[in-house]
């Protein structure tokens, strides 16, 4: 099968899936547990077997990227909007990675949500996101990977509200809904102002050459300001720097959405798009600087954080963080490769682990049993490098992760809120209704019976 006909392939399976699924339930079908456990084994099998081919395809006809044009979505004027696929070094491992760890979270949430009212609705996104994740990946322009970008955002969103009969849930996918979309408008006016200035957001268009030893087409000031703007929607979609609250209220999802979703493949989407427009972001200083400084500073409250968490899924949330955090200095100070290798270790070691919360502290409380009760903690050698003075003010730092909270709460949402009320100020009243003699004698009626 030719290359042309597989990579099309992999990407709109997941898709296709996911339509034909809430067809059925549209139209009242029922699809059984069973039957939605088999489909799901074999749509990742053959995934699975997809990714193999490629992989095998490239390697025996010696190609680097491979690039599939499906025609334009639409044209006018000037601007097309292309529909490209491309596969190449960096985005046949990420690929390949979504396939497999999206495939294990499958067959794990068969039993973990058994008989959950809310199987078959898990199973519909889980597609719908697999779909996304590999649009990211396999897009060639800006254009097409936004698409995608979305699409991993709206299941996102949808999957921290899962158990919407608890009001937490819904409240906390509401904020990462916000914290989304503020990210996404920097990515909206980076692709703006690309189209503007330099009339394209093609990978073939901005990069010359093959990645990793491709140079940047965007020059100058332009450049640059295209490059913070990605690198801020970077942040937003990885939970770093200012907008490193969401991800903790992320973890009121189900355990299996937080392995594939926020330990492994949704939040390392924005640490793709900065290994993508590496050549791009390393012209600028400004953008270089800003990466490390956001990786240091998240890593930093990340480690402090995670160590004062009292349950587990909360403690793993900041501890991916953190990693992502070191993977963003390493894109920043341009070790892409290594890089690379760092975010495939992580993505699989964080889905083993979210997959294995609910029995690590049985785990945990038998090794501890099994050691006389002496486990030593862990870290006592870098606190006592700390004057006692400068350990409780990190402790207290921890203990209010940060401060993040209030800190939005002042500065961001109660000015907006102002506003908002200052606004209202403007909006047409609605006159009140007189009451009619027909509504009065009714009233009068009624307080006599």
């Amino acid at each position: 099968m030719p290359l042309k006909i597989l990579i099309p392939l992999l990407i709109a399976t997941p898709g296709v899936l996911f339509l034909a699924l809430s067809v059925v339930w549209l139209l009242g079908g029922c699809v059984t547990e069973r039957a939605m456990a088999r489909i799901t084994k074999s749509a990742y099998a053959v995934l699975v077997l997809l990714v193999i081919l490629t992989g095998w395809r490239m390697r025996v006809e010696g190609l680097h990227s491979v690039r599939v044009m499906l025609g334009d979505w639409f044209t006018v004027g000037h601007y097309g909007y292309p529909l490209s696929l491309l596969i190449d070094r960096l985005s046949l491992p990420m690929v390949g990675l979504t396939v497999v760890l999206a495939g294990i979270v499958g067959f794990f949430s068969v039993r973990y949500l058994h008989r959950d009212p809310g199987f078959h609705r898990f199973f519909l996104l889980l597609h719908l996101f697999t779909f996304g994740a590999l649009l990211v990946f396999t897009a060639d322009s800006l254009d097409l990977l936004i698409v995608g970008w979305e699409t991993v955002a709206i299941t996102s969103v949808l999957l921290v509200g899962f158990f919407q009969y608890r009001p937490e849930p819904v409240r906390n996918a509401l904020w990462v809904f916000a914290s989304y979309r503020v990210a996404d408008l920097f990515m909206l006016l980076a692709i703006f102002l690309a189209h503007h200035w330099f009339g394209t957001t093609s990978w073939e268009g901005m990069f010359s050459g093959e990645w990793p030893g491709c140079q940047s087409m965007m020059q100058g000031t332009k450049g640059t300001v295209i490059a913070v703007l990605l690198v801020i929607a970077a942040g937003g979609k990885s939970s770093q720097g200012p907008f490193w609250g969401w991800l903790p209220r992320a973890m009121e999802g189900p355990t299996p959405s937080s392995a594939v979703f926020y330990g492994a493949i949704s939040i390392h989407t924005g640490a793709y798009l900065l290994l993508r427009v590496a050549p791009l972001i390393h012209q600028s200083w400004i953008a270089t600087g800003l990466i490390i400084i956001t990786g240091l500073a998240t890593a930093f409250l990340g480690t402090l954080v995670h160590r004062t968490c009292a349950d587990a899924k909360t403690s793993l949330a900041y501890a991916a963080q953190t990693q992502i955090g070191l993977i963003f200095v390493e894109i920043g100070f341009g070790w892409t490769t290594f890089a690379v290798i760092h975010l495939v270790s992580h993505a699989m070691l964080r889905t083993l682990q979210f997959l294995r919360t609910p029995s690590m502290l049985r785990d945990y409380h038998r090794v501890h049993a099994a050691a006389g009760g002496k486990v030593s903690p862990t870290g006592s050698h870098y606190e006592s490098l700390l004057p006692p003075a400068v350990q409780l003010w990190l402790y207290r730092l921890a203990l209010g992760r940060g401060f993040y909270d209030a800190i939005v709460e002042r500065w961001i949402v109660a000015p907006v809120q102002a506003v908002a009320r200052w606004l209202a100020v403007f909006e047409p009243q609605s006159p009140k209704k007189q009451p009619t003699a027909n509504t009065t004698a009714h009233a009068a009626e009624s307080t006599v019976s």
